[in-house]
């Protein structure tokens, strides 16, 4: 796990930071669809994600979900640390989004580590930030954006994080992320298509 680390933290963290989450980070290594954090549930680790990607939705009264944003490699999530702090129930479901390698950091080291390691600090309010602009930006496509531009959106982000033009998903899916109807988006990819703007096939949706 170590070199794992280096590579991934190397230029980040200073070494001693790097030894101590290799003595205590627990490595898991989930498959496509995995449930990482449900509503109501305690935080007893931070995750660090090493590859994959993951999704942060936040639910409502009626069981719908919201996705607020996605976590990458070298990501960890706000949300989760904000609940940590307070010692407070989760409040967003998190879901492997593709097969992910993470790191499973103690609670109790994150306030140890921020008074301890300048660089563990900085990661700390750089993930806030990154985070919170990913937040505004979900918040404007709602406000501002018509449903044509979220879609638009959201299938750049994904293209971007699968570093692929293939997007392997279903329309109730993409409906579900976007809180909205499996038939609204049936309709727009089909308009979307007609626009030369994509290819739907049987299992992907491909991006011209």
């Amino acid at each position: 796990m170590i070199e794992e680390l280096k590579k991934h933290y190397g230029s980040q963290f200073e070494p001693a930071l790097i030894e101590e989450i290799n003595q205590v980070a627990t490595f898991m290594e989930v498959p496509e669809g995995q449930d990482l954090m449900k509503p109501g549930q305690y935080i007893r680790t931070i995750p660090l994600l090493l590859s994959g990607s993951i999704k942060i939705m936040r639910p409502d009264t009626e069981g719908d979900e919201l996705l607020l944003y996605h976590l990458e490699k070298g990501n960890t999530c706000a949300m989760t640390m904000t609940c940590c702090i307070g010692n407070k129930k989760s409040e967003i479901h998190a879901v492997s989004e593709t097969p992910a390698k993470l790191l499973m950091i103690p609670v109790e080291k994150m306030e140890e580590w921020s008074g301890k390691f300048k660089t563990w600090r900085n990661f700390v309010f750089a993930s806030y930030h990154e985070r919170m602009m990913e937040l505004l930006e979900s918040v404007d496509n709602i406000a501002f954006n018509n449903m044509d531009e979220r879609l638009e959106n959201y299938l750049s982000n994904r293209m971007q994080i699968n570093n692929s033009k293939h997007i392997y998903t279903t329309h109730k899916e993409i409906a579900n992320d976007l809180h909205t109807s499996r038939v609204v988006i049936s309709r727009l990819l089909k308009k979307m298509e007609n626009r030369g703007k994509l290819r739907m096939h049987r299992s992907f949706i491909e991006v011209l």
